[in-house]
């Protein structure tokens, strides 16, 4: 299937990580030229070594997001590298693990800068020129733990959440100029933060990683983690022509994970 993307320009935060690197593939294995941000430039060359290697077209970006100052800089130096981005794809870090109580109030400020206000503004950087140009993709990575929350994940469930009431109003104001607005959300997808996470869970309740990660898998429909693969070409999917008419929406790519309707 084409999906009608070959050369358009990707932004894709965090395409260091295990979620951000699958995205960078898939959407460079459409043709798409791919930049790939990340707080640490290892990990970003890394996601682009790999893609170069394979004669995609990629490049790597140092990026800290809790730095709001650099937004400019950083959006215009993909500028004059490959254009300007005609698809965002917003997937940031997450926070350690915390109670939604009892945390102190620079806690909070530092993860909604680093969450969710440079997602915010760096969409207000780039929705300028999708709107002139009547085309463009906001997509806005998040996390299970805003259909259900996650316990022991409090600033997570609680900054993510609300980039999805962000998400689906933007949606209402720019679906009339070609561009739309949607949240991904993963389930148990086997990365890096899913380990860290099983392994913080362990040592919380003593238990061994092992017996954490099968009660989790059996909690799952399709009984496994997903592969970052099938996360990634989703994202590639709502990216593209075939998914014009998809906006405002939040997906699931949880393998049945999620209980609720």
């Amino acid at each position: 299937m084409d999906l009608e993307i070959q050369e358009k320009t990707a932004l894709v935060l965090g395409g260091g990580g295990g979620l951000g690197g699958a995205i960078a593939w898939s959407l460079a294995n459409e043709g798409v030229k791919v930049v790939v941000a990340d707080i640490s430039l290892d990990a970003a060359q890394s996601t682009v070594a790999t893609l170069l290697e394979a004669g995609l077209k990629a490049f790597a970006l140092e990026w800290d997001l809790g730095r709001l100052e650099d937004i400019d800089s950083k959006i215009s130096a993909i500028e004059a590298e490959y254009g300007q981005v005609d698809i965002l794809v917003n997937n940031t870090g997450g926070p350690p693990p915390t109670t939604a109580h009892s945390q102190d109030a620079a806690l909070w400020a530092k993860h909604f800068e680093s969450m969710v206000l440079s997602v915010i503004k760096i969409t207000d950087r780039v929705l300028p020129g999708m709107r002139e140009r009547k085309w463009g993709r906001i997509i806005t990575s998040t996390s299970s733990g805003v259909i259900s929350p996650i316990p022991n994940l409090g600033i997570s469930n609680a900054l993510r959440m609300s980039l999805v009431g962000w998400s689906k109003t933007l949606a209402r104001e720019v679906g009339n100029d070609g561009i739309t607005v949607n949240i991904v959300l993963p389930g148990r997808i086997a990365t890096g933060r899913i380990t860290f996470l099983d392994e913080a869970k362990a040592k919380r309740e003593g238990r061994s990683v092992e017996d954490v990660s099968k009660e989790s898998t059996a909690a799952i429909a399709v009984g496994r983690y997903g592969d970052p693969k099938e996360y990634g070409d989703v994202v590639t999917f709502l990216a593209s022509n075939k998914a014009s008419y998809l906006t405002g929406s939040t997906i699931r790519i949880d393998g049945g994970l999620i209980t609720s309707i």
